[in-house]
């Protein structure tokens, strides 16, 4: 991978939907060369997908909160029922099993403060393994994706 590389990937993760010739353009190639170039870093895996950026607030569900989870008992069967009963709520965003406490990230959006007390308390706390829930909300996005 060379700087036209990295600067194919960088103007790709700014705005996925930039045409092949405004992408060309942008790192001094003509379309056929950068065509090739981004059906490479495709099939080596390095761009895994184009996503579009939602606006969570204008589908109701503009409060993010990141609520870390310690598990009572940690075992291959615990973890993987706790990933799968939380895996396909549609207020998860985003679940990631952390090395070290806490035993899981789980980034959620929903409406407003009582749907996250209510999804807290009634779904989270509620499964089976679960020993301690703490929940922080975002004061400032600095960096983020999309930012």
């Amino acid at each position: 991978m060379d700087s036209i590389d990295e600067d194919i990937i960088r103007l790709l993760q700014e705005n996925g939907r930039l045409s092949n010739t405004e992408l060309a353009d942008a790192v001094g190639l003509t379309p056929s060369p950068c065509l090739r170039r981004v059906r490479r870093l495709e099939e080596a895996g390095i761009i895994s997908g184009y996503h579009a950026r939602v606006d969570a607030a204008k589908l109701g569900r503009g409060l993010e909160v990141l609520v870390f989870v310690e598990m009572g008992l940690k075992t291959k069967d615990s973890a993987e029922a706790f990933e799968s009963a939380l895996a396909p709520c549609p207020e998860v965003i985003e679940l990631r099993q952390m090395f070290g406490l806490p035993d899981y990230l789980v980034r959620i959006a929903v409406a407003d403060l009582a749907a996250a007390e209510r999804f807290i308390s009634h779904t989270l706390s509620a499964l089976p393994g679960v020993a301690r829930v703490d929940s922080h909300l975002t004061m400032k996005l600095v960096k983020g994706a999309g930012v």
